[in-house]
């Protein structure tokens, strides 16, 4: 890695060897390096390397088994009609205008049911004590 900074260095200084002054190359090549080199770390930070993932990050931990359980007795919680237009919209992947038509509301009807449902399944469900 090192002797690409150092190449990548040497390559822009010859590139910009018109506009470099002979007294000025030596500072030249050390900023470019030095720049070069923040750049790679940068982004070597970005970098997740698939050796480094440790097997047991897709585990769950004990405090979160009853997830599931929290959301249903939440969506239990609602309305029957926002129920309904929740269940549909979030489990069936039905479009609002289905969702109109079976339930016989109007579309805008459906937006609203299902917001205000979502509104209050996500105050539920954001409680500390109630995932805890």
């Amino acid at each position: 890695m090192a002797e690409d900074v150092v190449q990548d260095s040497f390559e822009k200084l010859w590139i910009h060897r018109n506009d470099v002054e002979f007294e000025k190359a030596k500072s030249f090549l050390f900023t470019t390096a030095y720049r070069r080199m923040i750049d790679i770390i940068r982004k070597e930070k970005r970098i997740v390397r698939v050796d480094e993932i440790n097997e047991n990050t897709n585990n769950y931990s004990p405090e979160f088994t009853g997830v599931n359980e929290i959301l249903h007795k939440a969506v239990m919680r609602l309305n029957e009609t926002q129920r309904t237009v929740v269940l549909l919209r979030d489990y069936e992947g039905y479009s609002y205008q289905e969702i109109a038509d079976i339930t016989n509301l109007n579309e805008t009807q459906v937006k609203v049911y299902i917001f205000r449902a979502r509104k209050f399944l996500k105050e539920i469900i954001g409680k500390k004590e109630n995932v805890l």
